[in-house]
């Protein structure tokens, strides 16, 4: 059985900045964990680590390009729900880390 491709990626996760809602923070009733947001805005929040010069997200376990998973995976933002794999911003990420392309939308 061969793992998903995005189990041995992790380049999104430490790319790009995560911004979304802070209605979908647990202190606002959604699900992203308390401590691992940080606000922007009123309206926005990010999460911590994506905001950096060399992007990467608190939530991120592991290495990038070997092994690497999501720690709040059930609890992600929508930025990272709607995120593709195979997408040309998934593809865009891979080479920031010599990472092969993938080809189109993966599921």
């Amino acid at each position: 059985m061969t793992l998903h491709p995005c189990l041995s990626c992790g380049a999104c996760c430490a790319s790009f900045r995560v911004d979304f809602s802070v209605h979908e923070t647990e202190d606002l009733g959604g699900s992203v964990p308390r401590g691992l947001a940080v606000e922007v805005t009123e309206h926005t929040a990010r999460m911590r680590g994506t905001d950096h010069a060399r992007p990467r997200c608190a939530a991120l376990t592991g290495q990038v390009g070997q092994r690497a998973a999501c720690g709040i995976y059930e609890w992600r933002p929508s930025p990272c729900r709607e995120f593709e794999a195979g997408s040309e911003a998934c593809n865009r990420a891979r080479r920031r880390y010599q990472l092969p392309p993938l080809d189109g939308p993966v599921l």
